[in-house]
Formats: structure tokens, C-alpha cells, sequence
């Protein structure tokens, strides 16, 4: 891979990504009111410790770029038989990694509609459903009839992002210190639930909602994913890494207790998913607040640019190392990935009839969950394992950071991604949980389907 990213510019790519947090500010505080404060930080935090693993892991080939990707070569064994357990355990950690970014267009043409009936009286009049879905075919179907041009602008697409999300999001929550909207009352007085007991049941929606907000707080990781593209990964990972991470943290911590402390609890459950809505017109009143919202809806835009292409990639990659049917690598003349569009169009469309952004966050966050503890235990191997642990690499971790991951994968398989899976189930019940369960598993025959119809290689 061509050596052309510095540090600065993998801090821009995710410039834009704290704007992920706006699908879960209202489920996140209805259970936890001002608590959700430390949740969110913490999360962070987290991402910090597995994020730092996957700096480390991304720079061990040179030649390959994404989490997926190393994680394949780590795990799959050379000239494997097609029905390989460990090869099939790389591809469903990829398979967890596509579906992490795919619904993101459909979340955010749902979150749109949210902000455009809230705010707009005309749109309140339509249909919620066929606007939903009208959004989504109009602004998924043009982002796709432009990515077949080709990629180019991408990385100019990821500076305007950062700017466009994060400045609005700044005045709007920055005004609210100046003109008496915030109230440090609303967080100190709505700490907790007056039901909350701290029983097992809380204990596991707490953790349910960790588990929910990973998928937003973590994924600040695509600043160091492609850290054999850095110039000098030994210089520019660890700088990438820090930077989005304190960025992350600052902004995170800055938008909970903003959101929380303008609006309190019973403010928050009146905007539902519209949350800056009501800020907006609090500091501009409605002509200004009219500009605040139409920023807030163009980095919505953007933000599901980023996650239709970061899925397509991630399909395209599966079917290119013979993980999923191998047309998904047809790519047109401009060297687009054709079937992979199609396949996260038609998949996002079927996800905005779901109505509701959480369950599909929470189908997602399990599956991200996967994805993450694959590949964390695929740093332990690199770490351990005499065929790669003295391979050179870019850049390395602390020292004894390989018990950090394990730690964090165990805490991913048997926390977090559990306890999202009851948290779905009380939240939104049955139909949503099979749903997440369905997406999730519906790999398997996909994959016996697919070794099936390759040739068969001895060991």
C-alpha cells in the first residue's frame, strides 16, 4: 500500500464521527438521566484500550489495509480445507465489521426524519414511514449513482464532514453557557432514577447501553485502521490514535452534558430523537435555528456517505478473499465495487421500515461486538504466536498491552454483547432481538453456501 497518510489527515477522518452519538441520546438518558453523562466518557475510554491494539495490529503488513483484512491473515491458515473453523471465525469478524457500518445510512435517514417533522410543519404531515423511506431512496440512491464515479474526493469528503458537524453542533450547545438555557440543576438533580437500585437488572441495562454506546464512542478507530497507508507509522499512528481519542473524549463529555444540562431529562424525552431541535430554537430562536438545523442535516448527509462506503468496502473485502459470492468483487470501470453498493442500498432501505434508529444501533453494536473481540484475539495471536511476534512492525503498543485486549474481548463476548442482547429485548422486545439475531447468524449458511461451491484444498 502506498505510504500517503499523516497524521493530520487520519485525525480527519473521523473529525466527523462524535455526530454518531445523536441516534442515542435519548434512549441512553431515559435510562440513565444524567448518568449517561459518565457513560458516554467512559466509553471513550474504552475505545482508547482496544483501539490502541488495533494500531499496533494494522501495521504488521504493508500490504494489506483494514482491520478485516489483518485479521484474515493472522487467523485463516494457509491452504486451509474449505470447512476451516478458523477461517470461517476471520470471515464472521468481518461479517461483524460490515454490518457496523452498513445501517448507518438507514439510522440516519431515520434520525433526518425525526429532525424534519420536529421542526418543519409541513413534513409533520406526511406520513413518518413513506418520508422515512423516501429520504432514504433519494439521498442512499444519489450517494450511490455519484461513489460509481469513482472514490477521489473521498478524502475532501471527510474534511468537509468533520467541519460541517462538529461547528454547528459547537455553536448550538456553546450558546447554551451564554444565554441561561444550561442548567447545572437539570444534571444534579436527574443523577439517577429515583428507581434505580442498582439491583442485577439495572447492572445489566447499564451495561446494555455500554454495549449500545460503543458503536458511536468507539469508532474513532478509523484514524489508526489503515495504519500501513501512514508515511511514518512508527511517528504518525500513535499521534492519530491520541489525537482523535482526546478529540473524541473532549466532545463526547462536551455534547452529553450539554444536551443534558439545556434540556433535562424531561426535555430530552419531549425532543425524542431530535435533541438539538428544541436547543437550537432555545439559543436562535426559529429563523436561526431553521441555519443550525440545516448544518446539523447536511453532516447527516455525510455521515451516511461514510457508512455506505465504509460498508461497501468491507463487503467488497469479505468476497475478494472468498468469504462471501465472489460477483460482490465486480468492479465497474472507475474501479467501484458495483454489487456491494446495491447490496447496502437494498439492505439500508430494508432497515428504514424498522422505523426506529436504537434497534438497528442495537443489532449493529452486537454485531460490532463480534468484530471487535475477533479481532482483539487476533492481536493476542500476533502477540504470542512465534510465526508473527517477531514480525516488524510500524508501530507497537505498550508493553503487556496483548492482557488489555484479551480482556477487553472477554469483556465484549460475555458483557457487553450479552447484556445488549437483554437491553434489546426489554427495550423494544421480541421481533427486534430476532431481528439482531437473524442479521447476525444469517452468515453462517451464507458462508457454508459459499465454501461449498469452491474446490477443495488439503492442508
Amino acid at each position: 500500500m502506498a505510504r500517503t497518510l499523516t497524521w493530520k489527515q487520519g485525525v480527519l477522518i473521523v473529525l466527523g464521527i462524535p455526530i454518531l452519538i445523536l441516534p442515542s441520546v435519548y434512549d441512553v438518558s431515559g435510562i440513565l438521566w444524567a448518568f449517561s453523562i459518565v457513560l458516554w466518557t467512559v466509553s471513550v475510554i474504552q475505545g482508547f484500550l482496544q483501539n490502541t491494539a488495533f494500531g499496533e495490529l494494522v501495521t504488521l503488513y504493508p500490504d494489506v489495509s483494514g482491520i478485516p483484512d489483518v485479521v484474515d491473515r493472522i487467523i485463516t491458515p494457509e491452504n486451509s480445507s474449505r470447512y476451516n473453523w478458523k477461517k470461517f471465525i476471520a470471515a464472521f469478524g468481518a461479517w461483524g465489521y460490515w454490518f457496523a457500518w452498513t445501517p448507518a445510512p438507514a439510522v440516519f435517514s431515520i434520525v433526518m426524519t425525526d429532525y424534519l417533522v420536529s421542526y418543519f410543519p409541513f413534513f409533520a404531515a406526511m406520513n413518518y414511514t413513506l418520508l422515512s423511506v423516501t429520504i432514504g431512496v433519494v439521498v442512499i440512491g444519489e450517494f450511490a449513482l455519484v461513489n460509481l464515479r469513482g472514490l477521489s474526493g473521498g478524502a475532501r469528503a471527510g474534511l468537509v464532514l468533520g467541519l460541517v458537524a462538529i461547528i454547528p453542533i459547537f455553536i448550538i450547545l456553546g450558546s447554551t453557557y451564554f444565554n441561561g438555557a444550561f442548567q447545572l440543576s437539570n444534571i444534579s438533580d436527574g443523577w439517577l432514577p429515583s428507581s434505580w437500585s442498582w439491583s442485577t437488572v439495572d447492572i445489566v441495562m447499564l451495561m446494555g447501553c455500554f454495549g449500545l454506546a460503543q458503536w458511536s464512542s468507539c469508532a474513532w478507530e478509523g484514524s489508526v485502521i489503515y495504519g500501513c497507508e501512514y508515511k511514518k507509522p512508527s511517528l504518525d499512528v500513535p499521534k492519530a490514535l491520541f489525537a482523535s481519542g482526546i478529540i473524541c473524549l473532549i466532545l463526547y463529555f462536551f455534547m452529553s452534558f450539554s444536551i443534558f444540562g439545556a434540556l433535562g431529562i424531561e426535555g430530552i424525552e419531549n425532543a425524542g430523537y431530535a435533541t438539538l431541535v428544541p436547543i437550537a430554537i432555545m439559543v436562535f430562536g426559529e429563523f436561526g435555528s431553521a441555519i443550525a438545523v440545516g448544518f446539523l442535516l447536511v453532516a447527516m448527509l455525510l455521515i451516511i456517505q461514510t457508512g455506505f462506503l465504509g460498508g461497501s468496502r468491507s463487503m467488497y473485502a469479505l468476497a475478494r478473499s472468498g468469504q462471501m459470492p465472489k460477483f460482490f468483487t465486480k468492479l465497474n470501470k472507475n474501479g467501484t465495487p458495483v454489487y456491494t453498493m446495491l447490496l447496502a442500498f437494498i439492505v439500508n432501505i430494508l432497515l428504514i421500515l424498522v422505523g426506529n434508529p436504537i434497534p438497528i444501533i442495537a443489532a449493529s453494536g452486537m454485531a460490532y461486538g463480534f468484530g471487535i473481540s475477533i479481532a482483539l484475539a487476533a492481536y493476542f495471536i500476533s502477540k504470542t504466536n512465534p510465526k508473527f511476534k517477531d514480525l516488524k512492525r510500524g508501530w507497537s503498543a505498550p508493553r503487556g498491552w496483548k492482557w488489555v485486549a484479551i480482556v477487553i474481548m472477554f469483556y465484549q463476548l460475555f458483557i457487553l454483547i450479552p447484556c445488549l442482547f437483554y437491553w434489546n429485548l426489554q427495550m423494544y422486545g421480541t421481533m427486534s432481538t430476532l431481528m439482531a439475531v437473524f442479521i447476525i447468524s444469517i452468515y453462517v449458511p451464507i458462508w457454508i453456501m459459499v465454501q461449498r461451491s469452491k474446490p477443495e484444498k488439503s492442508n
